[in-house]
């Protein structure tokens, strides 16, 4: 019998797959090596960043004198410009999906908005921001990427594009253990080498990876363990994996 139910969930269909974490975690970079290895395995998949626009609106603000977005429209404007635009975003994703029958990997997923909002201390917007994103369905699997503040601050000067305060990071990580849909994250330890936390994804999704090498069965995933269960997740398919820029 358990071996007929494996059989069952192993040709499940993965729809989608969540990344989600600080800045700096590295959410982007396994997002797209997890698309990668969806389609090398005959799952098609999708990438798809789901961004809220704040590295667009920071851009703006620098171009007219502000130092950042949040000086530029205010917390709350902040928040409602990236709550809907990360809505719009996560909506053509799974549109798409639903359209051409590939799986969507999402980098950053409605918890983002969730903890970005307690970040900011603006706790009176979570409400209605859930009202909004509880028309999607939750991803088959989320993995939560930890990353230490320092390191990820570090990642961040390293790239040079934008910028973000050890302040910000240390209260965004805060604010994503404290989310009442915590125990229900993988949580993976994302400070080590790319590869390595790569494997430790994949090696989540083993039942529907069985041609993966690299996965095996994997040791638990680093960091807090989560109290809730931790969901496997199927797909299906043979076409490259199709990068997707959403609008920021």
């Amino acid at each position: 019998m358990a071996s007929s139910l494996r059989t069952r969930r192993g040709r499940a269909r993965l729809r989608t797959v969540a990344l989600i974490g600080i800045d700096g975690s590295g959410k982007t970079t396994q997002a797209h090596r997890l698309a990668q290895a969806l389609t090398a395995a005959g799952r098609p998949a999708t990438y798809h960043r789901n961004a809220g626009g704040r590295r667009w609106l920071g851009r703006i603000a620098q171009r007219v004198g502000r130092p950042d977005a949040q000086r530029l429209v205010g917390r709350d404007g902040l928040l409602v410009v990236e709550s809907v635009l990360r809505w719009l975003a996560i909506a053509l994703a799974l549109l798409s999906c639903l359209v051409t029958g590939r799986t969507a990997v999402m980098d950053r997923w409605s918890a983002c908005q969730y903890a970005s909002i307690r970040a900011h201390g603006g706790q009176r917007w979570e409400r209605l921001a859930r009202a909004g994103y509880r028309i999607f369905p939750a991803p088959r699997v989320t993995f939560l990427l930890t990353a230490d503040p320092a390191e990820a601050y570090r990642r961040i000067e390293r790239r040079g594009t934008d910028h973000e305060t050890m302040e910000w990071l240390t209260a965004a990580a805060a604010a994503y253990r404290e989310l009442p849909e915590y125990g229900s994250f993988v949580v993976v330890d994302g400070n080590g080498p790319p590869e390595e936390v790569a494997r430790r994804i994949r090696a989540h999704l083993s039942e529907w990876l069985p041609d993966d090498p690299s996965a095996g069965p994997g040791p638990a995933p680093a960091g807090p363990a989560p109290a809730g269960p931790r969901r496997p997740v199927g797909g299906a398919g043979r076409d490259g994996p199709v990068p997707v820029q959403a609008r920021p």
